[in-house]
């Protein structure tokens, strides 16, 4: 389903990122940090160039590493499958992976007397997760229905007048079942009960979220930290207050 494959994406991505990071910090045995040197080619993918004269700096986040060890854990199982559950497994794993991969940034810091920048050495690092996590998400809007293709080893868009799907795409073959209601089999609870945001347009809201039951709406004394000072050094403290607090939940 839909929902399957932003959390395949997203399992995939989040491997890669672990592992990357803890090569990073030298907490993971058998790799090294990306030594990478300045691309001569410029038509070569990757992060933009800082621009002015730099070098790379001796240890970037090597992705190349991280990717290996998602394939190896997540997609070596699947290697002599070629059913439709697993072709688009596969996909949402690169598409996952790709959500870094295709968005390292280029940082560099400046070197020399009195703040001047004489020389630059650079860097690759991964964006942050919650911004990969930002960026599934937008695939998951719109991801992509895709039906088994003619030779058995591919698919493709259900609709003729839908644009293929590319690896950066999710994709998904089967229709999401109703989550509006329990059903133990699927293991949904259902959303009765579930709090959301009456004001809210978008999915956390109440229209969306209570599938058109309507809500209620009930105000609670909720007790939360105010007026907090720093206590050099090294202490917050804080006052409790009580708050009246708007809370609305699902019928």
């Amino acid at each position: 389903t839909r929902e399957t494959g932003f959390v395949n994406a997203i399992i995939a991505a989040g491997i890669t990122f672990q592992v990357t990071r803890a090569c990073t910090k030298g907490e993971q045995i058998g790799c090294s940090c990306d030594k990478r040197k300045k691309r001569k080619n410029k038509k070569n993918k990757g992060p933009p160039l800082p621009e002015g004269d730099w070098e790379w700096d001796g240890c970037g986040e090597n992705i190349e590493f991280g990717i290996k060890k998602s394939k190896d854990f997540l997609d070596t199982r699947y290697k002599k499958r070629s059913d439709m559950k697993t072709l688009v497994k596969l996909h949402n794993y690169v598409a996952g992976r790709l959500a870094i991969k295709n968005h390292m940034r280029t940082e560099c810091k400046c070197h020399g007397l009195s703040g001047s920048c004489t020389l630059k050495t650079c860097t690759r690092k991964m964006p942050p997760f919650r911004e990969v996590g930002n960026r599934l998400k937008e695939r998951f809007d719109g991801a992509a229905k895709v039906i088994a293709g003619n030779d058995g080893h591919s698919f493709m868009p259900e609709g003729e007048t839908i644009k293929p799907p590319g690896k950066v795409d999710l994709v998904y073959s089967e229709e999401s079942p109703l989550f509006c209601v329990p059903n133990a089999t699927l293991g949904s609870f259902g959303t009765q009960g579930r709090a959301c945001n009456d004001t809210s347009q978008g999915e956390e809201g109440c229209g969306i979220l209570c599938c058109g039951r309507g809500f209620d709406t009930r105000y609670e004394e909720v007790q939360t930290s105010c007026n907090c000072t720093f206590i050099y050094c090294c202490d917050v403290k804080c006052k409790t207050c009580t708050v009246n607090t708007r809370i609305s939940t699902c019928l």
